[in-house]
C-alpha cells in the first residue's frame, strides 16, 4: 500500500493494488483498481471532449449503486461533482441546478427524472450514462446528448486546490448554502477516517448510505479507496435486504445513521444465521446522535465495537470520533478530535476551558474555505479562523466531546433551556420505546414548550401518561415533555436523520 500523501481524488485512487477489488455490488462482477483507474481516465477524457474541464460543475442525478460511486470519483477527478437527491421534485431540481450554475447533468440513458425537463428548460446539456451488459460494478460510458462545439480548454486532472465536490447544506432553518470542498479537503477527511478506523486493503465497507450526502461519499467510498480497500455498493438502505447483503458482501464494517442501526436491530432476531456469520471488525455511526442504548445493543448483537463519529458537510465529514480498542469508546460522546482541531467557543469568540459548555468550533485541512457567494454566512460562521458548527457541546478531561444539541434546536421554555438530546436519552430507557425525538412546540405564554414523538417496540404498549410519568421521575419538571405523541413512524430527512425542526408543525402541535 502506498505511503505517499495524496491531495487529489485521482491520487487517492492510485493507492489500491491493480488486481484488488475496488467496487462490488449485488448481482454484478467486481471492478478491480486497474479497471477503476482506466475508467476514471476515460471518463475525464469524455468530459473534456464534451467541453467540461477543471472547475466546471457537473450535477449527477443517479440512483444509489456502483455507477453513482464511480461517477462521484471519476467526475471529481477532472471536474467538480455535484450529486443531487434523485427524489427531488421539479421545483427543487430547478433551484439546485440554477444555484449550482451546473455546466452539465449526468443521468441514466432514458431517465424519466424531472431533472431532465428542468435541464432542458435551463439549457443545461445532458450527459447520458449507459451500462453495458455484464460490465463490472461501476463501469459506464457517458455520451453527450448534443456534441460539444469544442473540447475543454481547462482539461486534464484536477489539482489539490480545485473544487472536487459541491453540496448544499440541509437548509432546515434558512435557504440552503453551497459548500465547496477542495480536493485537499476531501482527501484530508478520507485520510482522517482511514487513520481513525485503521483501514487497510483487507477492509470492505458495506455501503447503505445515500451517495448524494457527505457521509456516504467520504466515509464509505473515498476513505475506502484511499486505503486500497473495497466498497460493496447497495441500491440504498433496505432493512429487509440488509442481512442478505451482509451474507453476500462479507464486509469488515458498515457505516450508517442511528435510524438505520435501529431498523437493523429490529430485524436482527429474525436473521440469526446472518448475525452469527457476520465478521464485522467494527460498526460506525455518524450524522446524528446515537442513543447509548442503541450502541450497547449493536455491540451485543454483532460482537464488535461501535464507533460513533461526528461529522458535517462543511468539514468534508469527520471532525471527531470515538476510538477503536484499545482506545476508549464513551457512549453519549462523539469522541476526540479526529482530523481537525476541535475546541469550545463562547458567543464572544473566546475559547473555553474543558468542562465549559459552548459552541463546537473546528479548523483544519478538511474544512471548507467558505460558503460560496455568501459573505454574510461566512462572517457569521467563521471566527478567528475557526468554523462555528452550530452545535453546543462540552469537552471532558480526556478530550472527549459530548454534543448537548444543535443551538437552533435547543428548546427555550420561558427562558429555561432544554437539550432535546437529554430528554431523548431518558425516554429511550423505557422498555417499550424503540425511537424518540424531542422537539420544541410553540406556546402562547412560554414561547416554546417541550414535546416528543415516540415509536414503540413491536408488541409493546405505553400511553402518553405512562411515558410522561416515566420521564418525570428522571427529569426536572421543566424538561418533561408536555405532549408525547405515539407514531407508527417519525418523519425523517432524505438521509434518514430524524427531523426536530418543523416537526411540531408537521404533527399539528402547539399553540
Amino acid at each position: 500500500m502506498s505511503v505517499m500523501p495524496f491531495a487529489t481524488v485521482a491520487e487517492a485512487l492510485s493507492v489500491g493494488a491493480d488486481t484488488d477489488v475496488a467496487f462490488a455490488a449485488p448481482d454484478r462482477q467486481p471492478m478491480a483498481y486497474a479497471e477503476l483507474r482506466a475508467h476514471m481516465a476515460r471518463t475525464v477524457e469524455s468530459l473534456n471532449a464534451a467541453g467540461i474541464g477543471r472547475g466546471d460543475r457537473v450535477a449527477i442525478v443517479l440512483p444509489n449503486g456502483p455507477e453513482m460511486a464511480s461517477a462521484f470519483l471519476s467526475v471529481a477527478a477532472g471536474a467538480t461533482t455535484a450529486p443531487l437527491n434523485p427524489a427531488y421534485r421539479a421545483e427543487e431540481f430547478e433551484f439546485y441546478l440554477s444555484d449550482l450554475n451546473a455546466k452539465a447533468l449526468v443521468v441514466e440513458a432514458g431517465s424519466t427524472s424531472p431533472a431532465v425537463a428542468v435541464a432542458a428548460k435551463l439549457r443545461i446539456p445532458l450527459l447520458e450514462l449507459s451500462v453495458a451488459a455484464d460490465s463490472p460494478a461501476g463501469a459506464f460510458t457517458l455520451a453527450p446528448q448534443v456534441p460539444a462545439s469544442a473540447p475543454a480548454a481547462n482539461g486534464g486532472l484536477a489539482g489539490p486546490d480545485d473544487i472536487a465536490l459541491v453540496l448544499h447544506t440541509s437548509g432546515t432553518t434558512s435557504r440552503p448554502k453551497i459548500v465547496p470542498l477542495t480536493h485537499r479537503n476531501v482527501t484530508a477527511s478520507a485520510r482522517h477516517i482511514g487513520q481513525t478506523l485503521s483501514l487497510t486493503p483487507a477492509d470492505r465497507c458495506l455501503n447503505i448510505m445515500p451517495l448524494f450526502h457527505i457521509h456516504g461519499l467520504i466515509a464509505a467510498v473515498l476513505s475506502s479507496v484511499a486505503a486500497g480497500g473495497s466498497v460493496y455498493v447497495t441500491p440504498g438502505f433496505n432493512a429487509l435486504k440488509f442481512f442478505a447483503w451482509l451474507d453476500e458482501a462479507r464486509p469488515s464494517w458498515y457505516t450508517a445513521v442511528p435510524t438505520m442501526h435501529q431498523a437493523i436491530l429490529a430485524r436482527a432476531e429474525r436473521n440469526p444465521a446472518s448475525v452469527q456469520g457476520a465478521n464485522l471488525r467494527f460498526i460506525r455511526s455518524s450524522s446524528a446522535s446515537l442513543p447509548p442504548q442503541v450502541m450497547g445493543k449493536l455491540e451485543e448483537t454483532f460482537r464488535c465495537p461501535v464507533i460513533e463519529s461526528y461529522g458535517m458537510t462543511e468539514a468534508a465529514h469527520q471532525m471527531a470520533s470515538n476510538q477503536l480498542p484499545p482506545g476508549q469508546r464513551k457512549p453519549g460522546h462523539v469522541g476526540v478530535a479526529a482530523g481537525p482541531e476541535v475546541a469550545i467557543m463562547a458567543a464572544d469568540g473566546t475559547l473555553l476551558p474543558q468542562g465549559a459548555e459552548g459552541e463546537v468550533v473546528i479548523r483544519g485541512p478538511n474544512v471548507t474555505p467558505g460558503y460560496e457567494n455568501n459573505p454574510k454566512a461566512n462572517a457569521e460562521n467563521f471566527t478567528n479562523g475557526w468554523f462555528r458548527t452550530g452545535d453546543q457541546g462540552v469537552m471532558d478531561a480526556d478530550g472527549f466531546l459530548r454534543i448537548t444539541g444543535r443551538i437552533k434546536e435547543i428548546i427555550n421554555r420561558g427562558g429555561e433551556k432544554v437539550s432535546p438530546l437529554e430528554v431523548d436519552e431518558v425516554i429511550m430507557d423505557h422498555p417499550a420505546v424503540q425511537q424518540v425525538v424531542t422537539f420544541a412546540m410553540s406556546h402562547d405564554k412560554l414561547g416554546e414548550e417541550v414535546a416528543a414523538a415516540v415509536v414503540l417496540r413491536e408488541g409493546q404498549s405505553a400511553d402518553e401518561a405512562t411515558l410522561r410519568a416515566f420521564a418525570a421521575a428522571r427529569l426536572a419538571d421543566f424538561k418533561v415533555p408536555r405532549r408525547i405523541v405515539v407514531l407508527e413512524e417519525i418523519p425523517k430527512g432524505a438521509t434518514g436523520k430524524l427531523q426536530r425542526i418543523g416537526l411540531a408543525q408537521k404533527l399539528g402541535l402547539g399553540g
